[in-house]
C-alpha cells in the first residue's frame, strides 16, 4: 500500500512547511515552526510516530518519506519549504529528488545528513541546504568551550590588573604599528583606568601609511614614539600587544621582563613569557581579544573606541575576507552600532600619496613570475606600510595567488608577502625561509631581515641585487619552486 492509499480517508492538508521524517529532529523542528503559527504537516512511516504527532495537535500523515507517489498526499498551493529530516540519508536522498521533479523552484528543500559524503549526495539531489547534525553540535560545543575560555582569561587578566593597582605601565606596540595594533593599544589603557593605571602607548618606527595616519589624527589617540630603551626604564610594567616577542618586530630588549602580552599571531619556536599572556591565533585581529575583554568586564566602550576597534579588525582581516573568525564577526557586530561611522568614512578615503603610487609602478615594473606565485622587488623604500599594499594590488592579477614583495629600509629588508591559495600556509612558509625574524598567518606575513655586512657596501646596486637573489632563493626553495619555472612575464 503506498502513501497515498494509506491516507486515502485523510483530507489533504496545505501546509508551508512540510516535514518529512518526525523523529527526534523533525519532532523538535515542528514544535519550534508552530510558535510561528505556520501550518506544519510532519510525514513519518512509524503509526506511534504518527499518533504522538497527531495527539501534539499537529497534522501527521502516515507514509514514506522516498515514495515517489508521497507528494500526492498533500496539498502543495501553499508550499514554502521541504525539510527532510528522518535518520535514514538514502530515504532522504530519493525523496529530495522526487519533490525537486515536481516542485517550483520557488519552493525550497532542505535536508539532514549523517555525514558530509552523504550531504554532497543530497546537494547533488536537489536540497539547496544540508545540516550535519555531528557538525552542528561539535561547533556549538567548541563555541561554548570557548566562551569558557575567554572568561577563564578575563578573569585572570583582572586578577592581575586588580594586583598592580597604581603602577605605570608601557604598551608596546610593534614597529610601525598598524590599526590593530593601535586600537588594541587604546583598548587596554581603557580597561586600565578601572584598576588606577596609568598607561601610555608607545611604538618605535613610522606610522606611514596615509590611512594609519588618518586613524590616529582623527580619533586623537595618544602614542609616544620610542627615543630609545632607556624610556622602558621609566615604567613598573610593559605590555606588548599585537606582538608577543621582546626584541622581534620591537624596541623591548631580549631580556627585559614583560607583564601582559596579548597577541593573535603565532611564532614558531618561540614561546611567549609574560606574567599574563593570551596569544590567540584563531582570531584574525588583536582588536577582537580586546574587545571581548570590554564586555566581560562590562567596561563602557566610547563611540571613539568603538569606532577603532571596529577599523582594527577589518583593516587586518582585509574587511573580513582574510582569517575571519565567529569571534571576530561577533565583535564587529557589538561595536558596529556604537561606532562613527561618518568617521570611518574619512579614515578609509585618505588620499593615496606619491610614495604608495611609485611603490606600486615599481612593483608592477619589477616583477618576476614563477608559475602563480609574482616575487617583486621595490629598492629602497621610506615606509614599509607601501609593501602590504603593493602586495594586496599583485594579487589581484589573474592566475596569480601568492605575491612577495620587498625592500630595503635603513639596515634591514622588509618583505610582505599575501596569499589565497588555500593549500599554501604563507606564515610557515615565510619561517621556513627567513626563520625567526619572519611570522603572520595563512593568507598574509611579513619579515624584518638585518642587513648584516651588507649595509656597509657602498654599490647600491650590488646590493639590492644580492638581496634580491638571496630573498627571491629562499623564498622559493620554501615553496618547493624551481627557478627554472619563471615563465618571463
Amino acid at each position: 500500500m503506498n502513501s497515498v492509499q494509506k491516507n486515502a480517508n485523510i483530507k489533504k492538508p496545505k501546509p508551508e512547511f512540510l516535514i518529512l521524517g518526525g523523529g527526534i529532529i523533525g519532532f523538535a523542528v515542528a514544535k519550534e515552526l508552530r510558535k510561528t503559527e505556520k501550518e506544519i504537516t510532519v510525514i513519518d512511516l512509524d503509526k506511534t510516530r504518527v499518533e504522538t504527532l497527531r495527539q501534539e495537535g499537529f497534522n501527521a500523515l502516515i507514509g514514506d518519506i522516498s515514495d515517489p507517489e508521497l507528494y500526492n498526499t498533500i496539498d502543495m498551493r501553499n508550499l514554502i519549504c521541504v525539510a527532510a529530516l528522518s535518520s535514514n540519508d538514502d530515504a532522504n536522498t530519493k525523496a529530495i529528488a522526487n519533490f525537486k521533479a515536481v516542485l517550483p523552484e520557488s519552493v525550497k528543500i532542505i535536508s539532514r545528513a549523517s555525514d558530509t559524503l552523504k550531504k554532497g549526495e543530497m546537494m547533488a539531489a536537489g536540497s539547496g541546504y544540508v545540516f550535519v547534525p555531528p557538525q552542528i553540535v561539535s561547533k556549538t560545543i567548541t563555541e561554548y568551550l570557548d566562551l569558557i575560555e575567554t572568561k577563564h582569561i578575563g578573569n585572570r587578566l583582572v586578577k592581575w590588573l586588580d594586583e598592580h593597582r597604581g603602577i605605570t605601565l608601557g604598551i608596546v606596540l610593534h614597529d610601525n604599528p598598524d590599526p590593530d595594533a593601535i586600537s588594541s593599544a587604546y583598548a587596554l589603557t581603557e580597561i586600565t583606568k578601572k584598576f588606577g593605571i596609568k598607561a601610555d602607548i608607545l611604538y618605535d618606527g613610522k606610522v606611514g601609511h596615509h590611512e594609519n595616519k588618518a586613524f590616529i589624527n582623527l580619533l586623537a589617540i595618544p602614542m609616544i614614539k620610542i627615543p630609545g630603551p632607556e624610556i622602558f626604564s621609566q615604567y613598573d610594567k610593559l605590555a606588548l600587544v599585537d606582538n608577543s616577542i621582546p626584541s622581534v618586530n620591537n624596541s623591548v630588549p631580549a631580556d627585559h621582563p614583560i607583564g601582559i602580552i596579548i597577541d593573535h599571531h603565532s611564532y614558531s619556536g618561540i614561546e611567549p613569557s609574560a606574567d599574563f599572556a593570551d596569544v590567540r591565533t584563531n582570531v584574525g585581529a588583536s582588536a577582537t581579544i580586546l574587545t571581548k575583554y570590554l564586555q566581560q568586564m562590562d567596561i563602557t566602550v566610547s563611540k571613539e573606541l568603538a569606532t577603532a576597534l571596529l577599523f582594527g579588525i577589518r583593516t587586518d582581516t582585509n574587511d573580513f575576507r582574510r582569517n575571519t573568525t565567529s569571534a571576530d564577526f561577533a565583535a564587529a557586530s557589538f561595536l558596529h552600532p556604537l561606532s562613527d561611522h561618518d568617521l570611518l568614512t574619512q579614515v578609509e578615503t585618505p588620499s593615496m600619496s606619491v610614495e604608495t603610487l611609485d611603490i606600486l609602478s615599481e612593483a608592477i615594473r619589477s616583477r618576476e613570475v614563477y608559475g602563480t606565485t609574482i616575487l617583486s622587488n621595490v629598492g629602497t623604500i621610506r615606509n614599509r606600510d607601501t609593501l602590504p599594499q603593493a602586495a594586496d594590488y599583485l594579487l589581484a592579477m589573474e592566475g596569480i595567488s601568492t605575491v612577495v614583495v620587498f625592500g630595503i629600509l635603513d639596515d634591514s629588508i622588509y618583505v610582505s608577502a599575501r596569499n589565497d591559495d588555500i593549500r599554501v600556509n604563507l606564515g610557515e612558509v615565510m619561517r621556513q625561509a627567513f626563520g625567526e625574524n619572519a611570522g603572520g598567518h595563512p593568507t598574509a606575513a611579513g619579515a624584518k631581515i638585518p642587513l648584516g655586512l651588507f649595509a656597509s657596501a657602498k654599490d647600491k646596486h650590488v646590493l639590492q641585487k644580492l638581496v634580491e637573489e638571496s630573498i627571491m632563493k629562499r623564498f622559493l626553495s620554501a615553496m618547493g619552486i624551481e627557478d627554472s619555472e619563471n615563465d618571463g612575464l
